[in-house]
């Protein structure tokens, strides 16, 4: 007994609609009503209003049932017959929960449900023993190889002259000890304008060797024509970068970096800092940026010294976007861009927990950067135009960085 596609689909469609709580509601009593009927089918030897010389005995109405459960009370409609009578084995205790039931489960836990309520949702359609965390890993291993299969996708194809790096974390056991995940991800821009979601990886930490590695397997799959990379001051990263992308650019997020420097300012100074920063990025082009930067870290450098100083050492990572063209300037100065991307992740994984191994927390971060993907891929919209990148194109040496030796040269020696 299962649902057949179509009802399956429009479950799913209607499930969306609704919030967590009760979306566990509707997807039990929908599911509970679908496998009663299709038992009362096999029971009575014919469908409603089917022409069988199997029928064993004919319908007569339903008698209606509120059935109590953790997720909520179900009113279910259970067939009567002319002769004879019909219990549906679903609701006698220990019943196995049916094939079709995986399926919203599977989606019930792409899309966030813990497994805590994943839990309580198959209790309620009569597994008393509840189902567990590994249960549920085995539930979803069908996502596996659709996860593997787009992580392991050629990029080939074309170029991706931008690239976002960023990470986020998660709980996990690993072992006997919950211990703190990362979750590395890397979004290109391609040359014809569009975004995708080149790979993702999980791992104890972000050293040099795991970025080195995940980096690297980025170009094994065709990874090619990076003139730029995002990215926040990660350890490690920086070199991970410079090692497997020679000759690409590295802008240092400027988000990032405002955070770091706030953090070594007074609260009293913290916004009159950031204000005058920001002036370095409002000008209109790499000319007026330098003459800027000169004056700000001028005038910082008898207030603050300390950020001057950081400013004069972030400099040539800091700036690198002037290098680019004017229009791309707003999204290739920081990973913000990646910034919704992690929220999402993080809006997921949050609901579960605590992952009861890496793997799992892979699969699931995996079918958000998925679903992600293919609406970029899906959208009409390009991210940047096919003009601008035609100019990116066709830009000499985009990637040369602004000399810091000529602003504040006793900053600089210092």
């Amino acid at each position: 007994m299962a649902l057949d596609q179509s009802a399956l689909l429009d479950l799913l469609g209607e499930l969306k609609l609704t919030d967590v709580t009760d979306r566990i509601r509707v997807a039990t009593e929908t599911l509970y009503q679908e496998l009663i009927d299709a038992e009362a089918t096999a029971f009575i030897g014919a469908a409603p209003f089917e022409r069988s010389g199997d029928r064993t005995t004919r319908r007569n109405g339903t008698r209606a049932r509120t059935l109590t459960t953790t997720a909520g009370g179900l009113d279910l409609k259970i067939p009567k017959l002319r002769a004879g009578s019909f219990f549906p084995a679903l609701l006698e205790r220990r019943r196995r929960v049916d094939q079709a039931l995986f399926a919203v489960v599977m989606e019930a836990y792409v899309h966030g449900v813990s497994t805590r309520k994943i839990d309580d949702l198959v209790k309620a359609l009569g597994a008393d023993t509840g189902i567990s965390k590994s249960e549920v890993s085995r539930i979803c291993a069908g996502l596996d190889a659709e996860v593997a299969q787009f992580r392991d996708r050629t990029l080939a194809a074309q170029d991706f002259p931008y690239v976002f790096l960023d990470a986020t974390y998660c709980k996990a056991r690993v072992g006997h000890r919950i211990v703190s995940q990362a979750i590395v991800v890397a979004v290109g821009v391609a040359a014809d304008g569009r975004r995708e979601v080149l790979g993702f990886d999980v791992g104890d930490s972000e050293n040099e060797g795991f970025w080195t590695s995940f980096l690297r397997s980025l170009k094994t799959r065709g990874l090619d024509g990076v003139k730029l990379v995002m990215s926040d001051a990660h350890t490690g990263l920086k070199k991970a970068i410079g090692t497997v992308f020679q000759g690409a650019g590295w802008q240092r997020c400027r988000v990032h970096f405002m955070r770091n420097v706030l953090a070594v300012v007074p609260k009293g100074s913290q916004e009159m800092v950031a204000s005058i920063i920001r002036t370095i990025f409002a000008q209109p082009d790499r000319e007026h940026i330098e003459k800027q930067f000169r004056e700000v870290t001028t005038m910082l450098s008898r207030s603050h010294p300390k950020v001057a100083a950081m400013l004069v050492d972030a400099q040539p990572d800091l700036l690198a976007f002037a290098g680019f063209p004017r229009r791309h300037w707003r999204q290739i100065w920081s990973t913000n861009p990646l910034e919704q991307v992690n929220k999402e992740i993080k809006r997921r994984t949050d609901v579960v927990g605590v992952f009861p191994n890496a793997a799992a927390l892979l699969r699931l971060a995996g079918s958000v950067l998925i679903e992600q993907h293919d609406e970029w891929e899906a959208g009409e919209r390009r991210y940047f135009s096919e003009a601008s990148m035609l100019k990116l194109a066709t830009m000499n040496n985009p990637i040369e960085v602004i000399d810091e030796a000529v602003i504040l040269p006793e900053l600089a020696a210092a």
